[in-house]
């Protein structure tokens, strides 16, 4: 089959085209920009376009099927042309389920931790030698994102942004997912849910699209959530789950079975035991033994750019997240100060999305960084103007994160000046959060001159 992607630069959309020519089909795409990693991992494969810009004319009626991807817009070139020509279009979700629809379909949802509590079933499943599939924004260990083969299970991140320009269901409705899990709800993606309501009926109509035999797991200590099921008219089979019981002692977290057995884990943080008491319930209900699960997770490293540790020196460790909704940012500095509860704590913030930036959401992030003895937040004024947002200021941003002692850079240039001349102190921690690439600085570099600087 020749499958063209549009807008294949997305985590999702190129790890699939990649997928897709894997399995032996003829696979273009186009993107307007494409950023590591994926330009890397499309032009290993052959499949990084000739040059960025959208290409009409390489769309004819050979092509069997064209998937779009969320970044292209209602009149990109490329769509119009396929349209012209009545090609198959689909959104990534409904190819996903055509290519999944006779598996067993795994879907996580929510707010947070999606990414996370998928990757940990699917790294229990691949450690426990269970063949499944999946669909994961962002590489676990050594596993790719997307996988997809003969296996009887996929697990799947459920998102609930749009699926594509042409179609403005979310994206986790089309799969009829036979066991489900809602990790939690939090406001975001102000751009497309302007309220808190508009927001949450995502995951309403996920619960009433649930049939008699299906399953949804959801946490029990998320009580907007709760209330959210409780309300909710439903037929599926719903069963709460908790955070994980845990330990901390010298700073190693572990677990203990029912039988006793203390198992250390590599991930940290109340937020990701949560994440693992949601993976112990799908894991069981797939049939998999209680050793093999905590087996498993003992090894799970987390995902790409989730906590990862990105450098670790004699008086400094670095991490970086993916952290920057209001409830994940706080959730990621407690997780760090829980583990490290008398470091120096340096926590830098980049506000890049649509709703970070708005001064309508940028009250929810008050508090977000209590946790951090030093606050920083980067935003790029070019940002601001690409998305037509007023211009912030250093007292606004002071009052929006109920902060007197926030720092504000405007320029990677700025961020690394102000974190340079903090004083250095010895056992510090340095946090960066955010989807974006804070202007390109090198973060693990940054990390290490100031771990040199502490020692001198």
């Amino acid at each position: 089959m020749r499958i063209h992607f549009i807008a294949i630069g997305g985590s999702i959309m190129h790890s699939l085209a990649i997928a897709m020519h894997d399995k032996g089909h003829v696979v273009s795409g186009s993107d307007d920009e494409i950023y590591e990693p994926s330009r890397t991992r499309l032009h290993q494969k052959g499949l990084l376009p000739d040059h960025f810009g959208w290409r009409p004319e390489v769309i004819d009626s050979s092509i069997d099927l064209i998937v779009l991807g969320m970044h292209a817009r209602n009149d990109n070139p490329e769509l119009l042309k396929a349209k012209s020509l009545n090609l198959k279009i689909q959104s990534f979700p409904e190819f996903i389920y055509d290519l999944s629809v006779s598996k067993i379909r795994v879907v996580v949802a929510g707010s947070h931790g999606k990414t996370t509590t998928s990757g940990m079933i699917a790294h229990v499943l691949h450690e426990s030698g269970v063949p499944a599939d999946r669909m994961i924004g962002a590489s676990i260990g050594t596993l790719a994102p997307v996988e997809i083969s003969d296996a009887g299970i996929i697990i799947l991140e459920g998102d609930e942004y749009l699926s594509s320009p042409d179609d403005t269901r979310p994206k986790f409705l089309h799969y009829h997912p036979q066991i489900s899990v809602i990790t939690g709800i939090a406001w975001d993606h102000m751009n497309v849910f302007p309220t808190y309501e508009s927001y949450i009926e995502p995951f309403r109509q996920l619960i009433r699209s649930l049939g008699r035999a299906d399953t949804l797991f959801y946490c029990a200590d998320d009580a907007d959530l709760v209330k959210l099921v409780d309300e909710t008219v439903h037929a599926c089979i719903l069963i709460p789950y908790n955070t994980q019981p845990y330990q901390i002692e010298n700073g190693i977290v572990s677990l203990k079975s029912s039988d006793g057995v203390v198992y250390d884990l590599k991930v940290f943080g109340i937020h990701n035991m949560q994440n693992i008491g949601a993976a112990y319930q799908v894991i069981k209900q797939l049939g998999i033994s209680e050793k093999d699960f905590f087996k498993g997770i003992s090894s799970f490293g987390g995902a790409n750019k989730r906590l990862e540790l990105l450098y670790e020196g004699k008086q400094l460790i670095s991490y970086l997240d993916f952290a920057h909704a209001p409830s994940k940012v706080k959730a990621t500095v407690n997780a760090v100060r829980e583990k490290h509860p008398t470091a120096y704590i340096i926590a830098c913030l980049e506000l890049h999305t649509f709703s970070s930036l708005n001064p309508d959401f940028l009250p929810q992030y008050k508090n977000a960084l209590h946790d951090a003895d030093e606050k920083i937040v980067y935003y790029s004024p070019h940002t601001l103007e690409i998305k037509k947002l007023p211009d912030l200021s250093s007292d606004q941003l002071a009052g929006y994160f109920n902060s007197n002692d926030l720092k504000v850079a405007m320029s990677g240039a700025q961020l690394e000046s102000i974190i340079i001349g903090l004083a250095p102190k010895k056992n510090t921690v340095l946090l960066w959060m955010s989807s974006g690439r804070f202007d390109g600085l090198e973060l693990g570099e940054i990390a290490e001159k100031i771990d040199r600087s502490i020692g001198n």
